[in-house]
């Protein structure tokens, strides 16, 4: 007798059988139970997901009654608002079966206002919208608001008085029923009754309704996103900065690296606050519109009239007559405006040129990767973007590969990997994350080796917008750190920098600016490994195969086959070795050391750190230095004296520490300053 289990793709010979039906029993129970727990699963994961709508609000409401005065106020003010509202005179388009066109409308909104009037029963069309309007309350997440303008609310729920009167002139039974149920149902929840509402003044109801509305749809649209990791505790930070309740002007700024997520802090804040504001803008890609400097400011000046003065045009003629109308125009109204990517003093002082533009209780907020702009703007309050921590990057990542909080657990350890090359970037998390879905194990191993040696694109790209935009000696400063001197002691690295003749200083401080590196607490030179990354990919990218042709060699294998070669180079201008006990003389001897670097002719800049004491002391001279040295630091150097060809002429600091040299040059020859003895 032969048994098999579908179930777990197992077969049982007859001597098992009983083992076998007990064992698939078994089997069918666990099944059955997970067949249920994916079910729910799925339903959950479905009911998660949130409706699209094509419209914010639907209005509903009897044409002659209200039409030409309280609901063409309100839904001029939703306009206003930013809110996307159905009335069916300015939506329907032409040709279309009226019926049919607004119960797809209805369909296809978040939110009903339902405007009772003393005539709104006595429309059959009123009748059905709002049938279909409890509906999809009670179906989906639309949420229903009744307006009672004229009406008691009572007088609705039992139709009485007038709403009774209008009901009294409908013949079909069938459908009165309907009617009558769904005003009842209205009439309970809970809305606006006008004339027991700020003293029955149409205005302040209307902005009551309008600040609900907004309200509500900025809980929705805060949910919209799944994908934002940790963003609620950064956005309360922010906001708790703002003060609100403070009725002050202020400017707020938010600082940090490229792909980081400013932008996207920043429109969460916006998005949360808003409604509390009379006019909103959201501006952005401020650096890259305003690069056509005159046209570009200009547009950008008539994108924020237009968003603050709710959808009026302007034509401004010049930037300087922008900023006059700005001032005039913003000054009247309590405005939330969001400043995005700027990299120049001149965006801000067209677009937010003082205090005195906005009215108090407006803020304004700034983003961009160089805390100069702000600082020379006179922005006080200044906070830098938290890139994500492990668990946070982890369940971003999960997100986009797997669509799940947590990663599938074969991928696990890969998707570890994964975000320790990210460092907490968002960008370089969704880039992958995306790229990486429905990849398998292999695909996965192979990408990650791949960035071993071949940087992402998408995310260098967007850093290296911060090193084009410095001047020519800061980005020779910032590849000397991405390349050589990350780690080093601020002022160890100054007095390098110094020696090769930059203005060291100030560029180390535009550099932690425009977040490009940063100084710990210690005074150690920091850089995100992205930023450092990008740096050594700028050096070598044009030819990645010839390290003859870098500007700067710290790659062991790189610098070791140069100098091996014998070959003559006018490109290097700087070198970073570093000797270990493991590393031993038969790989690259000192002579090889000394007589390759004697090749370089422009070299400026040469460090050489040995770790070991058991090279044997060298006899006599070094081979060679060329004369272009500026800054010579050498721990351990293995000769007695510097080589009499080495004229120094160039040459600023001399570092020898725990080395056996005994006099600089044979015959004690003088040819540095005590000066530049380090």
């Amino acid at each position: 007798m032969h048994f098999s289990c579908r179930v777990l793709g197992l077969s049982f010979s007859s001597a098992s059988c009983r083992l076998a039906a007990a064992v698939c029993c078994h089997c069918l129970k666990v099944y059955r139970s997970l067949l249920l727990t994916v079910s729910s699963m799925a339903s959950s994961s479905t009911s998660s997901v949130q409706k699209s709508y094509k419209y914010d609000v639907f209005l509903s409401f009897r044409d002659e009654d209200t039409r030409k005065n309280f609901v063409d106020h309100l839904y001029a003010a939703l306009e206003l608002q930013g809110i996307h509202t159905f009335k069916d005179d300015e939506r329907l388009e032409k040709g279309k079966t009226i019926n049919d066109e607004l119960l797809k409308s209805i369909e296809e909104s978040k939110f009903y206002i339902v405007i009772f009037s003393k005539n709104y029963a006595s429309s059959s069309w009123c009748l059905d919208e709002l049938v279909k309007i409890m509906e999809c309350q009670k179906a989906i997440e639309q949420i229903a608001y009744p307006v009672f303008y004229d009406v008691d609310p009572s007088e609705v729920r039992k139709q009485l008085g007038p709403v009774g009167e209008a009901f009294a002139g409908h013949n079909n039974k069938g459908e009165v029923g309907k009617w009558r149920e769904a005003m009842k149902e209205a009439s309970n929840l809970a809305g606006w009754d006008l004339r027991n509402t700020a003293d029955g003044h149409e205005a302040k109801v209307i902005n009551k309704i309008v600040k609900k509305i907004s309200l509500e749809l900025r809980f929705v649209n805060l949910e919209v996103d799944r994908k934002l990791i940790g963003m609620e505790s950064r956005i309360e930070d922010i906001v708790s900065f703002m003060e609100m309740g403070i009725e002050d002007v202020r400017l707020i700024g938010i600082k940090g690296i490229g792909g980081g997520g400013k932008t996207t802090l920043a429109r969460a804040v916006f998005d949360k606050i808003c409604f509390s504001f009379e006019g909103k803008s959201f501006v952005e890609n401020v650096r890259e519109v305003s690069k056509p400097l005159i046209f570009g400011l200009r547009s950008l000046q008539e994108q924020v009239l237009f968003n603050v003065l709710n959808n009026r045009s302007f034509s401004i003629g010049s930037v300087h007559d922008g900023k006059s109308v700005l001032r005039k125009m913003l000054s009247g109204k309590k405005v939330l405006l969001v400043l995005d990517d700027v990299d120049h003093l001149d965006q801000l002082e067209a677009l937010a040129g003082g205090l005195d533009w906005f009215k108090p209780g407006s803020r304004i907020i700034i983003t961009t990767r160089d805390e100069q702009v702000l600082v020379a703007h006179g922005v006080k309050w200044i906070r830098d973007v938290n890139l994500l921590s492990q668990d946070e990057a982890m369940c971003l990542l999960s997100r986009y590969a797997f669509g799940r909080d947590i990663p599938v657990q074969m991928y696990k350890e890969l998707s570890l990997k994964v975000v320790h090359y990210a460092a907490g970037l968002p960008l370089t998390i969704r880039v992958l994350g995306s790229f990486l879905c429905g990849q398998n194990e292999l695909e996965w191993v192979d990408a990650i080796e791949r960035l071993k040696t071949i940087p992402l694109k998408e995310t260098l790209e967007k850093l290296e917008l911060s090193y084009t935009g410095l001047e020519d000696d800061y980005k020779e400063i910032y590849l000397d750190v991405a390349c050589l001197l990350k780690s080093w002691k601020k002022d160890d690295a100054i007095r390098a920098l110094e020696s090769c003749g930059f203005h060291a200083r100030n560029g180390l401080r535009v550099l932690e600016q425009k977040s490009l590196i940063t100084i710990s607490p210690d005074l150690e030179l920091g850089m995100h490994d992205h930023i450092e990354e990008m740096g050594q990919n700028i050096v070598r990218r044009c030819d990645p195969d010839e390290p003859i042709r870098h500007s700067r060699l710290w790659i062991r294998g790189e610098i070791e086959d140069v100098l091996t070669k014998d070959l003559v180079t006018e490109v290097t201008k700087a070198i970073a070795i570093q000797i270990n006990s493991s590393y031993g003389e038969e790989n690259l001897g000192y002579e090889i050391l000394t007589k390759g670097f004697g090749n370089m002719k422009n070299l400026r800049f040469l460090h050489v750190d040995s770790d070991t004491r058991d090279w044997p002391a060298k006899i006599g001279v070094g081979q060679n230095f060329p004369n272009a040295l500026r800054f010579l630091s050498w721990r351990r150097y293995p000769y007695c004296s510097l080589p009499k060809t080495f004229q120094a002429n160039n040459l600023v600091a001399l570092q020898i520490s725990s080395s056996i040299i005994k006099q600089l040059w044979e015959d004690g020859e003088t040819k540095v300053s005590a000066k530049t003895l380090l």
